[in-house]
Parts: C-alpha cells; structure tokens; sequence
C-alpha cells in the first residue's frame, strides 16, 4: 500500500514523503495517509513548518490511474476530485504553517496540483512539471483549473492542459509555477530553510488560490477563454472534455476560485465514468501490456546488449528507421548496393535530424553528435561486429532470401537477423538459412522515426530471446513494442485490409468517393481510406492487395477502379492525381473526372448500384467500413496471431491512426456489442456477398453475447 511518512528535523521542519513505487501516484490510500500526516504535523507543537516530497527523486506522477478504473468499474464509489477539495484546499493550502514542495523528477497532474495548493515551490532543472490529464478524457481534478492560472497567467495555463505538455524546472520558473531552482542534492535542505523564512515573514506567505497578480481583466479573459473554445472544437471535434476543461477555468474567473473548484469536481465526477475516459484509460494500460507476453518474458530472461546495429536498404523505411536508432544512440552501419543509393539513403537521416534542428527539437551540437553515429557501407566486411540487423529492402521474396542467406555467413552466431517486411511470410524469407530461431520481424510502420508502433513478428521457430531482445530495443528506440505471430500482413495489416476493399465495395455500389472520407474523418481517423490510398501510392495499394487476394481470395473484394486509374498514370499524391487532385503544396481538393473513373469500373465489374446506397448514412458509412475490419481482427485473434485483444487496440491505435478516445479498434467493438456486429454482417453478406460473412469466433460470440476481446482461453469456457 502506498503510503506517507511524518520525519521532524532538530529544526523544526516536518518533512512528509510519499512512497507509493514507482512515481509516487496518489492513490486513495496515499491521499488518506497524506492527509494524517497533515494533520499531526499541524497538530504538534515540535513542527513550525513542512516540506512535501517524494522518494527516490520522484515528487508524484499524479492520481493513481488504476483508481480510475475501480471507480469505472463500480469498485470504489469516492470522488477523488471532491476529496481533494477536503485533503488539498482545506487541509495542505489552508495549514496555518508554511509548507514548501521540493520537486524532483515528476509533478504531474495531482502531483502539480498538490505542489500548487504548497506555500512555495522548488524544483530541480530537469524535473518535470505538467497536467496531463486531459489525455485520459478527464481535467484537472485536484484544483489545477484553477491554480495553475494563478501561477501562470492564463493563456500558458490553457496551453499546458490542453496540450498536455510539461514544462522542465527552468521553464517552470521563469514562468512563476516554481520559485526557485535547485540543484538534487540541496533540493530538501534548501526547502527546509525555505519553510523557516516564510515563518519568519523573510519571504512572502502565498496563497495559490486566491492570487489575482496573473489573471487578466475580465473582458480580455473571455476573449482568451474563446479562442481556447473555438481551437478545441476545430482540433478535438468529437470530443467533449476540452470545453469542460475550459468551463471549470471560466467559472473560477468569474465567480471565484471556491466555485471553480467545486464546478470541477462536479464535472470531474461525470467525466471519470465517461465513455472517452474509459477509453482512453483502456489504451493506456493496453499500451504498458503490450511488453508482457506469456510463454517470452515470463521466462525469466534477460535482454542482451545491442551495441551495434546493420540496416540493409537505405530507402524511406531504412533511412527512417537508421533515424530511429541513432536518435536513441544506436551506433548504426547502413548498407547499400550502390554509392548512389548509399548517398542517397545517408542523406536523408540527415534531413531528418535537420528537420529537426529547425523546429527547435535538437541543438546543432546533438545533431553533430548524433549523425556520427552513422556509417555508411556497400559490403559486408563490418557484419562481423554487429548484434542486430534489420533488412528493409523492397518486397521481393528472391532477394530477401539471399540477403538473409548472405547474412548468416557475414554475422556472428548471436545476431539477431530481423526483416522489416509488412506482408512477407517470414518462414519464407529465411528458407534457405540455418539460422530459423534468429530471424524475427520488425515491421516499423512509415514514416519509421516518427510513427510509434512496432511490431515483432515470431515464427514458430524465433526463440524467445530474440523476442525479449528486440522488446528492449523497441522500448530503447521510444517504440511501442507489440508482438504479434507470423501470417500474411501481420496484424495491422492483416487487420486492415478489409478497410479499403470495403470502402471501394461501396463505391462500386453507389457511395460517393468524398462521401465515404468525410465520414471516416469525422469518425476520427487521421484521413479517409482514398486519401490514404493516394499518400501511400497506387502501386504500393496495388502490390499489397493482391498479397491478401493470393492469401484470401474468399474475402476480399476486387474492383477495377485502382488499375483503371494507374492505366491512366494516375498513382496517387505523387504524381498530383490520384482519387484528389494535388496542387504544388500537396493539398487535396475533389476530382470532378473521378465519376467516369467510378462509372466504368461499375460496368466491368458487372456490379447494379444500389439506389439506398447513394444517400447512405454516416453511421451505415462507418460500419460498413470498420466491421469487416473487427471481423478480421476477430480471425487474427481465433487463429493465436495476436496474443490479446488489447494488443490489437494498441496496434490499430498507433499502426492506422483508430481515434484513441474510442478505445482502438475491439474496445470499440465491444462497446457496440458482439450481437449487433453479428448481426449488420450477416445482414450485408446476403446482399453484397461473402466479404461481409462472419467468422466463426465472431459468430460463437454473438450467440452467447461474449465480449470480442476476451481470450480465446475465456471465450471458450464461458461457451
């Protein structure tokens, strides 16, 4: 149980310490022993001041999120935010004896909030500082909304809640959220004395809550107050809690800080049980299970060292990659077969670090720094040194077969030979190797620097340190790693492919192209499935389709609009032409020549549009694009590709771009219920064919209403 500890010092000076491993999280238990600590503290007369801290160089990360989740679930029935009115505004900022924060490491959320509600504020350089809460469909619970514009004028505090960005202790103090910055080592020290000249009126006695010094006039107030309404509607369109947010800040300014605080906690309490919080709360402890695979890291072993690593293709997947890994310091030796490519494939990890010097990200110095790191090579002399290799040239299974035949001579025995193929059966690529139990996937998703899923692909074969290997290299590279078995496209993918061929089964079938986009987008996928089809390219749709055509020729749906439209050397943003036209800064806007392009394959097709579909809902849109995805994640999951359905949430979450605040793609599934996607498939199987058809784990489900996302293992027992 987390907990806090009371230590008087031969000063005078009470120090309480929260220990709740491993941020210091504020979970019930802490808040309660917090509030004890408080009140002894006040109570003995050997305690003139107090100094709040945390163990092991963490303040607090904030609330405990695994209290959000009890409460979601029914299991505790207190709300924090209210409690927190009781325990910080009434019992730490109300204390008749100074109090001092002393951060260090993290002040996140009702970490901050707590160090807000404090007399004073010291911070080390590097700690960081922030309220992030809106990322988990809730505000600031423990009076930010209204401190915080207090301390930081308003405008900087609607940035730091909306955005969730946290600011280092520098920042912070420059900014008035800290009054002071201090080094580690003299951080409680100097609180204490601190703590003492307070009491003894050498430094001014703050009340957070009530400080007008920051806030702007009423009139200029409202006005900022409004352009934060206008930005979170256009930006966050379906969502609800930014404006909230704003509202709890607004009712502070106008009606005074005490109202402010209970219209939060009001609103707090209806947010937590909300259908986005809960959503999002899912992916966020989805996201820290992804690294935990039954039978691989339950094993007891340990990551080896990865001191070097080998890229073989310096293409955009390459170099991006090579990015990757020497961001995180990687030395990394790039191959190529040519010194044009070579030159090529170098040059563009060092427009990559340079975009990033420009947007402020990195110092020239680091840059410097960082770019040593990389080696450019068009042989394999330098192999025999290195622990990782990742091939990442094009789809071709004759090349990469003797690329991983090459690799097996050229390595040591410990290298790890890891293929960035996003559809390649990996059995396939190592067939004419020894080398069966060291060939894994690492399929990073484009652009590879930036996106940040990946996934390791294990065959039957890929020995479980391999698999524990490359876990830590993704978790080093700032990935999220998801581990996922071997079939063609893999999870994402393999999960996805139904998404565009249904998108194009509307079209032929009456839907308006711009109709089918609209509707995605406003669902919240970052682009609609023919915006996506032009960024990645007609030939790179082209080859990946007729992958799952080859491999699932019973599900998939073939129209003639993509080659009829590449036969007409439209492929796409590239070329300016593709389903949108492309003007010189690549912004799209609607073809009025596409309808011949749609006519046509019509007729080739043989397919009779269907006058409902013409003027089809958004809502009929949307399902019939994305449930034969779920479908399709259900078989992944039936057929052991997917370790858990939570897996596939991260996956369709950080691989496609599913809105996060929906929970990805089977959270969401569940949230409509197995019965009723049944149901909708069946009922479109009749009419439009056998890519609607159900799957047998989905249909089991839907006779017993079972969850889609419960195990196989649960699934089965509960039928």
């Amino acid at each position: 149980m987390g907990h806090t500890t009371l230590e008087v010092g031969a000063d005078g000076v009470g120090i309480i310490t929260i220990i709740n491993p491993p941020v210091n999280s504020l979970s019930f238990d802490v808040l309660s022993s917090l509030k004890e600590n408080f009140d002894q503290a006040l109570h003995r007369d050997d305690v003139k001041a107090i100094v709040v801290t945390g163990a092991k160089g963490k303040f607090s990360g904030g609330f405990d999120i695994a209290g959000f989740s009890r409460i979601q679930a029914g299991k505790e029935i207190s709300n924090p935010s209210l409690l927190s009115v009781e325990i910080i505004t009434d019992t730490v900022e109300a204390a008749k004896k100074p109090t001092v924060a002393a951060i260090d490491g993290l002040a996140l959320g009702g970490g901050l909030e707590l160090a807000m509600a404090c007399t004073t504020r010291l911070s080390t350089p590097t700690a960081q500082l922030g309220l992030p809460e809106l990322q988990l469909g809730l505000i600031p619970g423990f009076g930010g909304t209204q401190r915080l514009p207090r301390l930081v004028g308003l405008a900087k505090a609607l940035e730091m809640m909306l955005t969730s960005k946290a600011v280092k202790g520098e920042e912070a103090c420059s900014l008035g959220l800290v009054d002071a910055v201090v080094s580690p080592d003299q951080l409680v020290n100097t609180a204490r004395q601190w703590a003492l000249d307070i009491l003894e009126r050498r430094r001014p006695w703050l009340c957070s809550l009530y400080r007008t010094d920051k806030i702007e006039p009423l009139g200029e107030a409202r006005e900022i107050l409004k352009f934060a309404r206008d930005q979170a509607r256009k930006r966050a369109p379906n969502l609800t809690h930014p404006l909230v947010c704003i509202d709890a800040i607004e009712t502070g300014i106008v009606s005074g800080p005490r109202a402010g605080l209970y219209k939060e906690a009001e609103v707090f309490e209806g947010l937590v049980t909300s259908d986005t919080c809960k959503s999002l709360v899912h992916v966020f402890f989805s996201q820290r299970g992804t690294s935990k695979v039954p039978g691989v890291t339950d094993r007891g072993l340990k990551p080896r060292a990865v001191k070097r690593v080998a890229i073989l293709g310096g293409g955009l997947m390459g170099s991006g990659i090579a990015t990757a890994l020497i961001l995180s310091g990687y030395p990394v030796l790039l191959k190529e077969v040519n010194q044009k490519f070579l030159d090529a494939g170098l040059n563009r990890v060092k427009a990559n670090l340079q975009s990033r010097v420009k947007k402020g990200k990195m110092t020239r110095a680091k840059f410097e720094k960082t770019l040593s790191l990389l080696k450019g090579t068009l042989d394999y002399e330098n192999f025999k040194d290195v622990d990782l290799v990742i091939e990442a040239v094009i789809e071709k299974v004759d090349l990469k077969q003797q690329i991983f035949a090459d690799l097996e001579k050229f390595c040591p025995p410990h290298c790890i030979l890891a293929s960035n193929t996003s559809t390649i059966d990996l059995n396939l690529i190592g067939n004419r190797t020894k080398s069966q139990d060291r060939i894994v996937g690492a399929h990073f998703f484009s652009p590879a620097h930036i996106m940040p899923l990946l996934e390791i692909v294990r065959t039957e074969h890929t020995s479980a340190q391999i698999i524990v290997d490359l876990l830590d290299v993704g978790r080093k590279i700032k990935k999220t790693p998801v581990v996922v078995g071997n079939c063609t496209g893999f999870a994402v993918n393999r999960m996805f492919f139904p998404y565009t061929q249904a998108a194009f089964l509307l079209v032929d079938h009456g839907v308006d192209v711009y109709q089918i986009d609209k509707a995605i987008t406003k669902f919240g996928m970052p682009m609609g499935p023919f915006r996506l089809v032009d960024l990645v390219g007609f030939g790179v749709g082209v080859a990946t389709a007729m992958q799952f055509i080859e491999n699932f020729p019973e599900r998939t749906y073939k129209s003639m609009l993509l080659p009829l439209m590449i036969e007409d050397k439209r492929a796409g943003e590239t070329t300016g032409k593709g389903f949108y036209l492309y003007d010189d800064r690549r912004k799209a806007r609607p073809d009025p020549e596409l309808k011949n392009y749609v006519e046509k394959s019509r007729s080739i097709t043989g397919v009779t549009v269907d006058p409902k579909l013409a003027k089809l809902p958004e809502k009929d849109i949307i399902e019939m694009t994305f449930f034969p995805v779920v479908n399709e994640a259900c078989r992944v999951l039936d057929e052991g590709i997917a370790v858990k359905a939570s897996d596939l949430d991260i996956s369709s979450v950080m691989g496609m771009g599913f809105p996060p605040y929906r929970g990805g793609i089977m959270f969401w599934a569940d949230s409509l219920g197995s019965k009723y996607i049944y149901t909708r498939l069946e009922e479109w199987s009749k009419l439009y064919g056998e890519f609607f058809k159900p799957c047998p784990y989905l249909a089991a489900r839907a006779a017993k209403g079972i969850p889609l996302s419960d195990s196989v293992e649960q699934g089965k027992s509960r039928l």
